[in-house]
């Protein structure tokens, strides 16, 4: 990766919640380092973002971009019209009410957003589109997007699709991408095109085209398991400069 500048933009990113246990006997906030090198590498300035709804709009007047990070929940199946839940879905309702309070708001200023795996579906969501619940009961012969390898190797490809941005960013057809997800995007509204999907056609990328930089993937390019993570982490710290 590019040596990170001297100064750059500031970029919020949405940290992970869990309950008591493990690290504290009191609820904490998680997140790995490398979302954060990731953003410096690019040149950006790393700010993690509690969940406190009370001070969106104040976190949205101090940052210049916002990342919304994976984690192991799902989006509440309500929030995107479903009427039944599937059994593996796994709720964290304060965290998500946040992560979409402030992409809307941050969207709303004209500010870039980047979603990452989760925070992809997070995004989609914000954006009127809805869910895959469990990739295994709703796509027929699907590749393990659960990959058993560790997620700093690839697991599968993915094909970019042709005239999207992230193919102008990443500049190929086709990347390795680590996967490390149960549900995907169903289906994108409006003005939003999926531009990545993998060989079973589960979708792996979208983006909306009519905004400075609006986009989601849903694998990890903060990993940088090819060079096409590191120039999307590049392209989004660029936006954010302006």
């Amino acid at each position: 990766m590019n040596k990170p500048a001297k100064s750059g933009p500031i970029i919020g990113i949405t940290a992970d919640s869990e309950k008591p246990g493990g690290y504290s006997k009191f609820p904490w906030y998680a997140l790995r380092q490398n979302y954060c090198s990731a953003v410096t590498a690019a040149g950006g300035v790393p700010v993690v973002l509690p969940h406190e709804v009370a001070m969106i709009e104040r976190y949205t007047a101090m940052i210049d971009g916002l990342l919304v990070s994976g984690g192991a929940f799902d989006v509440d199946p309500k929030l995107f019209g479903a009427t039944d839940t599937h059994a593996t879905v796994s709720l964290k309702e304060g965290r998500t009410d946040f992560e979409l309070g402030i992409t809307r708001a941050v969207l709303a200023a004209g500010k870039p957003v980047f979603g990452i795996c989760g925070g992809e579906q997070l995004l989609a969501v914000a954006l009127g589109g809805t869910l895959v619940q469990h990739i295994p009961d709703e796509v027929e012969n699907p590749l393990a997007h659960e990959q058993p390898n560790p997620r700093n190797e690839a697991g599968h490809d993915v094909a970019i699709v042709e005239g999207t941005q992230l193919h102008k960013i990443a500049g190929v057809s086709r990347a390795p991408v680590n996967s490390a997800h149960h549900q995907s995007v169903k289906d994108v509204k409006g003005p939003v095109v999926v531009n990545a999907r993998s060989s079973d056609g589960v979708i792996e990328g979208i983006e909306d085209p009519t905004r400075k930089f609006c986009l989601g993937v849903q694998w990890h390019p903060e990993f940088a398991i090819s060079p096409a993570d590191e120039k999307i982490f590049r392209a989004f710290i660029d936006a954010c400069r302006s």
